[in-house]
């Protein structure tokens, strides 16, 4: 495991920049400084970490994205494979488009890592279809960069493992986390990172005399015993099996919903899932009815109203239950999302943007 260094509700997408930056420095290499992220991903919304995040809303009038960061294709076969084309051909030619991209941006020499959500959260809940990280990996070892995996939504239990790189298949030379590194009752985060990083930091430090990085509040002992005490719960009852257990069931459930007239795609890994709204099963075409994902927001809603919390970003649903929830907890989840879908197709009816 890379070694960890916390923070306080800081935002560890930026504090994984300045390290990079700082490590290749150490190495004589000032040039290699670019990062790449991913359209659609989500690392943040501070100027660095803001940069990071590919979604648009997260740019417009702030500037955004700052120099250095470049941003390759969504690996979302659904919505961005071509006709005829496998998962495993747009596996192939997404990393393409990335060796194309580092390419363009000065290659080896200048860039320096890649950032990745294991599965996109704020994306949509985009999981990569298989052999998607093997090839991408790859590529970023020819170029001799770092990857980089946030697992501040995926990590601890939430894909299935403990942590969203072991289900992808991903070996991070740093990794991001938060949220439930403290079962999110008090704001930490914390960046761990590989001996190949901490030996060029620590070479560096000692060279110049100092380590210029910190936060006022940077492991503080309340945040960091809350952390402590969540960690020791989670292992007391069990939290990573229970999940293991219940993931054929969630995923049943949301599998389920892969016929109804609404529902172009239903995706899910481990205990996290989405479904997306569509006009035309058939054409995967979106609805053009207003605001951007008044669809999905229509489904949110009524699922509100019925005390289910769903997120939909746009027209896609996200469902993302806490990991103690039992088989007849998830049963009464999935039937309410399922009185929403139906609630919202009326509406799209009767409002005559729907003809099922």
């Amino acid at each position: 495991m890379p070694r960890p260094r916390t923070m306080v509700s800081g935002p560890v997408a930026s504090c994984f920049l300045k390290l990079v930056w700082y490590m290749n420095n150490a190495l004589g290499r000032p040039q290699k400084k670019k990062i790449v992220s991913r359209i659609k991903g989500y690392h943040g919304i501070t100027v660095a970490a803001g940069s990071l995040t590919g979604l648009p809303n997260n740019h417009r009038s702030f500037d955004l994205p700052i120099a250095g960061i470049v941003h390759t294709g969504c690996p979302h076969y659904y919505r961005f494979g071509a006709a005829g084309e496998s998962e495993e051909q747009f596996a192939t030619r997404c990393a393409e488009e990335l060796e194309a991209l580092i390419i363009k941006e000065g290659g080896a020499d200048q860039v320096a890592a890649m950032i990745c959500e294991p599965v996109m959260g704020a994306g949509g809940v985009i999981v990569p279809p298989k052999g998607y990280y093997e090839k991408i990996q790859a590529v970023c070892r020819k170029y001799d960069m770092l990857f980089v995996a946030d697992e501040v939504i995926c990590g601890f239990g939430r894909t299935g493992n403990v942590w969203g790189c072991q289900t992808m298949g991903i070996k991070p030379d740093i990794l991001t986390c938060a949220k439930a590194l403290s079962a999110s009752f008090l704001p930490i985060s914390a960046v761990m990172i590989n001996d190949k990083v901490y030996q060029a930091l620590m070479m560096e430090s000692d060279k110049i005399g100092t380590w210029g990085h910190g936060f006022t509040y940077s492991g503080h002992p309340v945040a960091a015993a809350v952390a402590l005490e969540a960690q020791k719960i989670y292992d007391e009852i069990d939290l990573f099996g229970h999940a293991k257990r219940m993931t054929p069931i969630f995923q049943k459930h949301i599998q389920s919903f892969a016929d109804h007239p609404l529902i172009g795609e239903a995706m899910s890994v481990g205990m996290v899932g989405a479904l997306e709204v569509v006009a035309d099963k058939k054409t995967k075409a979106a609805f053009e009815i207003g605001a951007v994902g008044a669809a999905g927001t229509k489904v949110a809603n009524n699922a509100q109203a019925l005390g289910l919390f769903v997120r939909n970003m746009g027209d896609r649903v996200a469902v993302c239950p806490p990991l103690i929830i039992n088989e007849a907890e998830l049963a009464d989840l999935f039937g309410r999302l399922r009185q929403s879908l139906d609630a919202a197709m009326a509406e799209l009816k009767s409002e005559g943007h729907f003809k099922g």
